[in-house]
């Protein structure tokens, strides 16, 4: 069970010393019954007090580690049920399933497919995360054959889903790659003893919140260490309730019993399977198998996992510094903003549209829009005019005139004053772009000198 807060503050030093971050000591025993610090971050802790507080730190949903390498999926080591009260860290894993029982054309064709599910948004790429290899032939031959051609072609970590037989003809082909294994429901026993001597990760599969219960106290008396719980819903509600009441149970209650990352089969007939994910992606899945490898399916729902696993926190953003748009020149017009990625992808989008060759300078403003850098001070006359003369835009083209967005038009005075930039006030909205870059005479960026 774990431990209230004046339980470890009895622990602690109790010298209010500050080192950890927070004013007393009481305070940081809070945090650390909440699970939001360690007892690392106090260092004149002794080592009684680090022995006794490890499990009370360690996240209230373990993480299980899938796979090997920077393909790797991390399943749970969450700690709080909503983002915006610290943050989400491992996003909902998706695996897309092929069948052993494919020919060996079809298979590698599935494969490649599933391989092509990768994307780039916001700077992001965005790819599926694991294929699951089901036992459909019941052959384990043919399935360990299956497993090991997943295994090269799809460059994924690996679900193996299928008898204890079939799992354990899989395992010698597949080296250190540490499969996560789903056996069938009635082996579970069978399946424990498969990966407890490997160290391998295990899907424990049972109905509802009781059975799962039992379920993983058996396969940890058999020695599995890294278990991912699959509830077995029979219906949307059902898959979304058993999500919810599950990461309950692990963050509020800390039901160390209980407390796994969960997995959710939405294949083999599910009803509803996209409805569910795009549920599941919000409400606490942290695996789902899917049978379709339509990128019209499977885009949207990487889509909606990047905006869920974003930090709100942490403002997605790109470099700050020169981006060439087309084949720019040194006559090309130069047009800054600040280094919000939506802002930079945006506006990028919008000069590729015009077809107009040009530079795009991207200010340093910690991630905000302009609007927002402008209020905070971030994006003012000062500091553009300092861009300009650090940046080495002024050695990359032979003008001197600078294109502003509209809405900071107050800005242009200032900068001209402190540069010596010609300053152009463009449209408020990026969408005016091409119209206004297309528009502007070749004139406008002659050589600072002529």
């Amino acid at each position: 069970m774990a431990l209230t807060a004046l339980e470890i503050y009895k622990l602690l030093p109790k010298t209010n010393c500050k080192e950890c971050g927070f004013p007393t000591c009481l305070a940081f025993a809070m945090q650390i019954a909440a699970g939001k610090a360690g007892i690392d971050q106090c260092p004149p802790a002794s080592d009684e007090a680090r022995e006794t507080l490890g499990a009370a730190s360690a996240p209230p949903l373990p993480k299980v580690v899938v796979g090997t390498g920077e393909r790797a999926v991390i399943l749970g080591d969450e700690v709080v049920l909503y983002r915006h009260e610290k943050t989400f860290y491992h996003p909902t894993a998706f695996a897309i399933s092929v069948s052993d029982a494919l020919d060996g054309d079809a298979f590698r064709d599935r494969i490649r497919r599933i391989r092509s599910l990768s994307f780039e948004r916001m700077g992001e790429r965005l790819a599926v995360d694991m294929v699951a290899v089901r036992c459909d032939s019941g052959d384990p031959a043919r399935f360990a054959a299956a497993a090991a051609a997943a295994k090269e072609g799809a460059g994924t970590p690996l679900l193996l889903s299928g008898p204890c037989d079939a799992l354990a003809a899989a395992l010698p082909s597949l080296g250190p790659d540490r499969p996560l294994l789903c056996p069938p429901v009635g082996e579970g026993d069978a399946g424990a003893r498969l990966a407890a001597p490997l160290g391998l990760p295990l899907v424990v599969r049972a109905k509802g919140i009781d059975g799962l219960e039992k379920a993983l106290a058996a396969a940890r008396a058999a020695g599995v260490r890294d278990l991912v719980a699959d509830p077995m819903p029979a219906s949307l509600p059902d898959a979304v309730s058993l999500s919810v009441y599950l990461r309950r149970l692990a963050i509020l209650h800390r039901a160390r019993e209980v407390a796994v990352p969960t997995a959710f089969d939405l294949g083999n007939g599910f009803p509803s399977p996209f409805a569910a994910a795009s549920l599941l992606v919000t409400k606490y899945g942290s695996l789902l198998v899917l049978d379709s490898d339509d990128p019209a399916d499977i885009f949207p729902l990487l889509t909606l996992r990047q905006n869920i696993f974003t930090d709100p926190q942490k403002p997605i953003q790109v470099e700050a510094g020169i981006y060439p748009v087309g084949k720019a020149t040194a006559s090309s017009p130069v047009v800054i903003t600040t280094n919000f990625s939506l802002t930079f992808f945006t506006v990028r989008s919008d000069i590729e549209a015009s077809r107009v060759p040009a530079h795009l300078l991207i200010a340093d403003c910690d991630g905000m829009s302009v609007l927002t850098a402008w209020a905070a001070g971030r994006f003012t006359g000062e500091s553009i005019a300092k861009i300009l003369s650090e940046s080495g835009i002024a050695g990359a083209v032979s003008h001197r005139t600078l294109i502003l967005p509209g809405m900071v038009a107050r800005l242009s005075g200032k900068i001209e004053e402190l540069s010596g930039w010609r300053v152009l006030v463009g449209p408020q909205e990026s969408s005016a772009l091409p119209s206004y870059l297309r528009r502007l005479p070749p004139a406008a960026f002659a050589p600072a000198d002529a």
